[in-house]
């Protein structure tokens, strides 16, 4: 009697429990009905490594225990990529395989974690202002998360969290959701910053260059003001009488700064309008922008009081510049000691040049950051604390897509990854809403067994069979979840 297939069976690899007709896929799109049976969408993903290294000629073997290849790689790593997950928390993970590395039977239990407490850590290299510590950062009208610390040339922001996700209006959690999946999987998502009034929008994806109100962004600066009159005072000696780097945090005057004093630079009678904080570096010169040095600045003459009448002169020389060299402007000062623009000698201009150079490229960098919990760890062993343990003890090594993940000290396995390190598309979402990020977890058979892992579960990797296979070359970076450095074995013990 042939079997008669459900019209819509129940999917319950999440708490939204959908029911999925035959041919359609559930609400994350991550599982679908495929004739009556429940299946995963996206391939498993097998990194396969790229190590490229010599065999040893004759060590510690026979010609016979030779199989002839010179090239020792190619190795295969599981990700959780394509995986599935553990839900409802019981079931062990989706695929717990081994493999001998080196003499060392080693084991990767792979899933695909639900993330309730996630978020996004975002890092824009740029001088421009961009809001406030604390401010709220938006998109479509919903605030998902805010403003964190100005960093030496960059500004970081932290989006979504437990608290946006979960904690708001069911609008708010979607478009969290939605944000944060778009910036994990390298898409571009448009921020806006602030309240009406002050707001800056910032165009955010992974690897590339942030657009600021409409512009791109081209470099991040070298150095703070102070910074580059010290690194670049040699090049504007005797071309120069005194030279300004404006800055919204530390702007530098050369004749009053330490590396202009040791060179012999004069002082020159100039008087910078801010705090002054110790000699030739002045703090809060005008507000922040988006203009000259991450000022609110469109002229820097406007920074100058009054040039002191009893050491200046007329036709003194005066370079004021941003701190990537994107703004200079070259001016002499007037038989009444003002400064006039003036044509920049072409030395002036080549240093100009050389700061420019010496700055990187500005870039967005996203990093997933997710606490993974005791549901998620119980896919590994029957008592989540031994992997906590393991661990922090170095006995297990994490990765997300095969990735190398920070693990923050202190209680739980919290994670932090940057998302270029990993495949393409490697988060998913449920509509909970939560993302869904892949998580591994290397260890020894040996501790896995002592850890109380799944060990009935554990299969070689080369039987692993999926109706759909993708298979990426590693990472430039070239993380290998199971190298011996990753692990803190006692020397010589590969049991």
């Amino acid at each position: 009697m042939t079997e008669i297939k459900p019209v819509k069976i129940r999917c319950d690899a999440c708490p939204v429990m959908c029911f999925i007709a035959d041919g359609k896929s559930g609400a994350c799109d991550r599982y679908a009905n495929q004739s009556g049976n429940l299946i995963r969408v996206d391939p498993l993903t097998i990194i396969e490594s790229t190590e490229q290294k010599l065999v040893p000629f004759m060590k510690d073997g026979s010609p016979e225990d030779w199989d002839g290849n010179i090239i020792k790689g190619d190795r295969t790593f599981i990700t959780a990529v394509g995986a599935g997950t553990t839900y409802p928390d019981y079931k062990p993970a989706p695929f717990i395989v081994s493999q001998e590395v080196d003499g060392v039977d080693m084991v990767t239990i792979v899933t695909e974690g639900i993330f309730s407490y996630c978020g996004v850590k975002v890092k824009i290299d740029t001088d421009r202002h961009l809001g406030d510590e604390r401010d709220i950062i938006w998109v479509d009208g919903e605030p998902i998360g805010h403003v964190m610390t100005t960093e030496y040339g960059s500004k970081m922001l932290s989006l979504g969290g437990v608290e946006h996700l979960t904690g708001g209006s069911k609008k708010e959690g979607r478009v969290t959701c939605d944000a944060l999946l778009r910036l994990c999987n390298r898409e571009a998502v448009t921020l806006t910053i602030g309240d009406a009034g002050h707001t800056t929008d910032v165009v955010v994806q992974a690897g590339k260059a942030p657009i600021i109100n409409g512009d791109e962004e081209k470099l991040m600066r070298v150095g703070c003001g102070s910074a580059a009159i010290g690194m670049f005072a040699k090049q504007w000696l005797n071309h120069a009488d005194d030279v300004v780097v404006v800055d919204d945090h530390i702007t530098g005057v050369l004749s009053e700064h330490q590396a202009g004093k040791e060179l012999g630079v004069p002082p020159t009678g100039i008087k910078i309008i801010g705090r002054r904080s110790t000699p030739g570096r002045y703090f809060q010169v005008a507000e922040s922008g988006t203009g000259w040095g991450g000022t609110d600045l469109d002229d820097p003459l406007k920074i100058l009081g009054p040039f002191n009448p009893k050491i200046a002169t007329e036709g003194m020389r005066l370079l004021m510049l941003s701190t990537t060299g994107e703004q200079s402007g070259y001016f002499e000062l007037d038989a009444n000691l003002v400064p006039q623009p003036a044509d920049m000698p072409d030395a002036l201009s080549v240093t100009t040049k050389l700061i420019a150079e010496n700055c990187e490229p500005s870039v967005c960098s996203v990093l997933f950051m997710g606490g993974a919990g005791g549901s998620l760890r119980a896919g590994v062993t029957e008592n989540p604390v031994h992997l906590t343990r393991s661990v922090k003890n170095s006995l297990t090594h994490v990765s997300c897509g095969g990735a190398d993940a920070y693990v923050w000290p202190g209680g739980g396995i919290t994670v932090m990854v940057d998302v270029l390190d990993m495949p393409s598309d490697s988060f998913g979402y449920v509509p909970t809403p939560a993302l869904v990020a892949p998580i591994e977890f290397t260890l020894r058979v040996s501790d896995y067994s002592t850890l109380g892992g799944h060990m009935d579960e554990m299969r070689p990797v080369d039987t692993i069979q999926t109706d759909t296979l993708r298979r990426v070359k590693q990472n430039i970076q070239g993380h290998n979840p199971m190298s011996r450095a990753n692990y803190r074995w006692p020397n010589g013990d590969k049991s």
